[in-house]
């Protein structure tokens, strides 16, 4: 006869160590991996700690909607954001996002060619 209670069943690993391995085993840089790990911490700290597996496109569409608008992040920086949750979604949790068609992307600054005249 077994006693159920010391028999303890191997926890799953937690989401961040999920996205490191997956980073890892990928064979993405270290520095890639410090930045997807932060704008994933950002998305859930967003997102009211809800866990990524209960939320969906409409709360990555708001997190990067509110990057755009409220923090006024350049494009790079938001497309950063954006390529750490497609991650997140698609590697660690096996349920990648659909398009996101309702995404305000951040504006690009305008460059403006100058030039000196010749003397």
């Amino acid at each position: 006869m077994t006693n159920d209670a010391n028999t303890t069943l191997p926890k799953a690993p937690r989401l961040l160590d999920r996205v490191r391995d997956a980073i890892r085993r990928l064979h993405y840089s270290d520095r890639t991996e410090e930045t997807y790990v932060h704008w994933i911490k950002r998305f859930i700290y967003f997102s009211g700690k809800r866990h990524p597996a209960e939320l969906g496109a409409d709360e990555v569409t708001a997190f990067l909607n509110y990057l755009a608008r409220e923090r006024d992040v350049a494009a790079a920086t938001q497309n950063q954001a954006l390529a750490a949750l497609l991650f997140l979604y698609k590697e660690a949790l096996g349920t990648p996002l659909p398009w996101l068609t309702q995404l305000e992307r951040a504006k690009r600054p305008v460059h403006v060619p100058s030039f000196r005249a010749r003397r």
